[in-house]
């Protein structure tokens, strides 16, 4: 009975992690910077994190780590554990998509000598990336950690992140090993003695009908790992949607626009005013704090419990499904009742349509027209306009939208379940791996709140100001509303009423 009661209250996860030796690529990334937040407040017995970092914009990999840990998501972690945490984290400058991925012969020797759970997060995640970059990104560069992790004497796991959406042609993806669309290999010859712009000429027929370079390349990245797994320690991740933090150590944070967060800040400051979208659709979603607790509790299935299990999908729709309106409309009652963005350029409204005409009509009146005069009027007063140019990105943005919002998939993550429940209470509370409790008005209004914080720099001392801003908006909105019916009126007047009664 004593044992039973111990076993319930034993992290056996973080017990699993002492003395590891870690390798994350992708770690100055929005996943990867949760992960290793993670790591360090929760696995402080973790013996050391080699994070592979590539000069960027001039910046030297240890001024870069340096700016990422002096940020607000690492604040609890710097608060409850101190600044010497943070030793533990090597940086090992390199590139995923260089050959040799860009290492010295040092880091490349110490990385085979001393690690043994390898991360594989990086990833361009750009939907648009010419296929050249992401082939060599995403799939060579997955290639060439898996020649690396042979080399690995202590290797134990081999943490392949893939992606939910990378098997579009399947309606349902269950947690098996799926075709490619191609050969890997053939891309990657393919790629690298092609010049970009033959490749980008050849793309639409490459792809086939792939929608984007993303799924294309990812799909072909999971197939490498599939190839070594009788000859390493694989796992595969599939994760949904990821979105900002929802309970730890930052509700609402996130380092980017990507996802709903994007819709969010668009609509709420007045330049999303129309979507093309079947109302009732919904998508996938996860949280990232959620998807780093599931990380961690994979490889603990993996590596503690010696599972054969090694594919899961990361999903959430088969348990918590939020439609396209209800994200809209949750996010419009954020916006008007709890927490106001600075200068809106419109109140915030519009709504989704289901017809495309009706989308393409309304994008026309309420994007194009409003942006046309307002840069006009920037012309005129000498300054540089801009809004044509957001429209052009957001109607860009529309494109990707579009397709996954008006398209719909399921997801089966009978493995993830069965994993769950290999969990003790107490790992339970720790590493919550579920959604239950949610509730989405005050995770959005999380989100809302950090975006404007963390993202537009947006401080609280100005909400005030933001909320007068908005009920002058509110009134220009209706004025303009009904400025545009008697317009609308007058011109059925002058051509089909007079016309009809003379």
């Amino acid at each position: 009975m004593g044992e039973n009661l111990e076993a319930q209250y034993t992290d056996r996860i973080v017990e699993m992690y002492k003395d590891k030796t870690l390798f994350i690529t992708g770690g100055t990334g929005f996943m990867g910077k949760v992960l290793i937040e993670k790591l360090l407040r929760c696995f402080t017995d973790v013996k050391k994190i080699f994070m592979m970092v590539r000069t960027k914009k001039g910046k030297h990999p240890n001024d870069r780590i340096k700016e990422i840990f002096s940020g607000p998501l690492f604040d609890t972690v710097r608060k409850e554990k101190g600044d010497e945490v943070l030793k533990k984290i090597v940086p090992i400058v390199g590139d995923v998509s260089l050959p040799n991925l860009g290492l010295c012969p040092e880091d490349r020797e110490r990385i085979t000598k001393e690690v043994d759970i390898i991360y594989h997060c990086a990833a361009t995640i750009r939907f648009d990336e010419a296929l050249k970059k992401a082939v060599l990104l995403n799939v060579r560069g997955t290639k060439l950690m898996l020649d690396l992790a042979k080399e690995c004497k202590a290797l134990k796991c081999f943490v392949h992140v893939s992606t939910a959406y990378c098997h579009l042609n399947e309606k349902i993806l269950y947690e098996k090993v799926y075709p490619p669309p191609t050969n890997p290999h053939d891309m990657i010859r393919t790629v690298e003695w092609m010049s970009e712009e033959v490749i980008d000429m050849i793309t639409p027929k490459l792809l086939g009908d792939i929608p984007n370079t993303y799924a294309f390349t990812k799909a072909l990245g999971e197939a490498l790992v599939v190839e070594q797994k009788d000859k390493l320690p694989v796992i595969i991740l599939r994760p949904s949607v990821v979105i900002p933090i929802w309970k730890e150590p930052l509700p609402g944070w996130t380092d980017n626009i990507n996802g709903p967060t994007g819709l969010l800040i668009g609509a709420g400051k007045g330049v999303i005013r129309t979507m093309y979208c079947q109302t009732d659709s919904y998508a996938d979603y996860m949280p990232v704090d959620i998807f780093v607790n599931a990380t961690v509790l994979s490889v603990y299935d993996y590596v503690g419990n010696k599972s054969d299990r090694w594919i899961y999908n990361l999903t959430s729709s088969s348990e918590h499904k939020i439609t396209m309106e209800e994200i809209i409309n949750i996010g419009r009652r954020v916006i008007e009742e709890r927490i106001p963005l600075n200068g809106v350029a419109w109140y915030p409204g519009g709504s989704m349509k289901r017809s495309k005409i009706v989308h393409y009509i309304c994008f026309f009146l309420f994007h194009l027209v409003p942006a046309v005069l307002v840069d006009a009027l920037l012309t005129i007063l000498g300054y540089k306009p801009v809004l044509i140019r957001v429209q052009k990105r957001i109607l860009k943005g529309f494109e990707v939208f579009e397709y996954y919002a008006n398209n719909q998939w399921d997801f089966n993550n009978d493995v993830c379940m069965e994993a769950r429940k290999t969990m003790n209470p107490l790992e339970r509370e720790k590493y919550k791996v579920d959604g239950d409790g949610v509730d989405y008005f005050e995770y959005f209004t999380d989100c809302v709140h950090a975006a404007r914080l963390y993202i537009l720099k947006e401080t609280d001392d100005t909400l005030p100001a933001a909320r007068r801003h908005m009920k002058v908006m509110w009134v220009v909105d209706k004025l303009f509303k009904t400025f545009f019916i008697v317009l609308l009126l007058y011109f059925l007047y002058k051509k089909i009423f007079l016309p009809f009664l003379s």
